[in-house]
């Protein structure tokens, strides 16, 4: 299982020469950026670097994508919906009631994190470099991907019968994933995530029971 950004599926593992001639110029240079980004943060990567990972001129990058600022919220908006689908996918997977199905996300993003290469949240971790910078596009996409996420979960539990709490369990459900990401990451213990996923589950159930009453 490649390293996973659960909220990204990292291309740490795919290297320049392999995507040179796979894929359109527009996307070699997002997936290069990906793996830069992710590896080393969004300030200490250089748009030569980019340009060298992904084989092309740094004119040709530059014609792509106005700015760094526009490759780096290409590279999170190219993470957005494969990000949700992964969620999505770990739910449907995962047998059971709710409660069980939510925990299973968490479960998977702890045998994700246990990846040498796991290197936490690229949205989260973006959006802490660019803490000062609200209007940078990648801190907006960040902010949306994260909205689409919770929009998921309510119409899911919406879908699985709880009704009233759907919107505050979802918020809850986001905020220890997204807490999660930061203990884990600062901790390199993903059982912190599984913890968080008995958290979950515990409200999950609760809910549930609460909707069947």
């Amino acid at each position: 299982m490649p390293p996973v950004d659960a909220c990204v599926y990292s291309l740490v593992g795919v290297h320049s020469d392999m995507i040179s001639h796979a894929i359109p110029t527009r996307e070699r240079i997002i997936s290069a950026a990906a793996k830069l980004f992710y590896n080393e943060g969004i300030r200490s990567v250089s748009v030569d670097a980019v340009a060298e990972e992904a084989g092309v001129t740094k004119r040709t990058l530059y014609y792509h994508f106005a700015s760094k600022d526009d490759l780096v919220g290409a590279y999170l908006e190219a993470r957005d919906q494969p990000n949700l689908a992964l969620f999505k996918r770990w739910y449907a997977e995962t047998m059971g009631e709710p409660a069980d199905k939510v925990q299973g996300i968490f479960r998977n993003l702890a045998r994700a994190a246990r990846h040498p290469k796991w290197k936490g949240c690229g949205f989260l971790r973006t959006s802490a470099e660019l803490v000062n910078m609200p209007g940078h596009p990648a801190m907006k996409v960040g902010i949306e991907h994260k909205r689409r996420v919770e929009a998921w979960l309510r119409v899911t539990f919406e879908a699985a019968g709880i009704k009233t709490e759907a919107p505050q369990l979802a918020r809850q459900i986001v905020l220890l994933l997204d807490g999660s990401f930061a203990v884990v990451l600062l901790h390199r213990d993903p059982t912190y995530m599984e913890a968080a996923g008995e958290a979950a589950g515990s409200l999950t159930r609760a809910a549930t029971a609460n909707a069947n009453a």
